[in-house]
């Protein structure tokens, strides 16, 4: 599932690299903005990988930055053609957050937090597309239905033969109480919650309303990390209009312990499964 080629991690070493020849040089994004005549927000999205970057983007920086073995442009055109290729995901069109899923599809970990809904990446069908319709109610049917199809291919990671996603998953005890779609809608999905909790690379911890106050009140989040150390762990954060990624260190660091302070104050994985089953007996009554 993971591709060798994915465009989305491309993108990312790809602009780093080049982040890295402009500060060799001693530039600033702005001094290399003036000098190609372009904006200085154009610079800053390449480097981060958030835009896609053509040979030619690539042949103008290395002029800029004095770059003379040619073995490192002729290497950095191939990274840069190789990240205009197009993933799954592009086949469904125009998808709000395409990066996440190209970050997603290519990670090793992710570890994610929700406090209000049960995450994508367990969701049944039935639930996807009741989330869905409630969070969008202006989408019209067809995209309805596009999006659940994303989020159940989504779903193909953590299953994957080659090597599954490690997903760990702390939950707030509102996502298991918020009734989405039906009863019934909700006993089927807490059923598969408990289900796949059961998986040796999936952990699924609750943190119950009895715990009160605790560092996930300021909303959901999610921290993607990588097989290959040369590609920096993310955190993501959803947003309405626009999303949030984080790749300092220190924004990692911090998001990282706030993580680990909601895995102690949760339930154990054993005790979640057994409040979840509960919970589901709850709903088919």
């Amino acid at each position: 599932m993971a591709s060798l080629v994915n465009p989305t991690v491309r993108r990312r070493r790809l602009g780093m690299e080049l982040r890295r020849l402009r500060e060799e040089r001693g530039l600033t994004a702005e001094q290399v903005a003036e000098r190609l005549l372009v904006s200085q927000s154009k610079i800053s999205r390449l480097e981060n990988g958030r835009r896609s970057i053509s040979q030619r983007d690539v042949r103008d920086l290395c002029g800029v930055y004095e770059v003379a073995d040619q073995r490192v442009v002729d290497s950095l055109m191939e990274m840069a053609k190789d990240s205009r290729q197009q993933g799954w995901w592009h086949a469904f069109g125009d998808m709000p957050y395409s990066v996440y899923i190209g970050l997603e599809t290519a990670a090793s970990s992710l570890r994610v937090y929700e406090s209000l809904i049960i995450p994508g990446l367990l969701q049944t069908p039935a639930y996807a597309e009741a989330v869905i319709r409630g969070a969008l109610p202006e989408v019209a049917q067809a995209d309805v239905e596009k999006r659940v199809k994303v989020r159940m291919r989504r779903q193909e990671r953590i299953q994957d033969p080659d090597g599954p996603l490690r997903l760990w998953v702390v939950v707030d005890e509102s996502a298991l109480r918020r009734e989405v779609g039906s009863r019934a809608v909700m006993r089927e999905q807490l059923d598969h919650l408990v289900e796949l909790s059961k998986e040796p690379h999936i952990t699924l911890q609750v943190i119950p309303f009895t715990m009160g106050a605790h560092p996930g009140v300021t909303g959901q989040y999610a921290i993607l990390e990588f097989a290959d150390t040369s590609d920096s762990s993310v955190v993501y954060l959803e947003g309405v209009t626009s999303d949030l990624y984080l790749e300092k260190s220190n924004d990692v660091q911090s998001y990282s312990m706030m993580y680990e302070h909601l895995r102690a104050q949760a339930l154990s994985a054993e005790e979640t499964r057994r409040f979840v089953l509960d919970a589901a007996k709850e709903y088919a009554r």
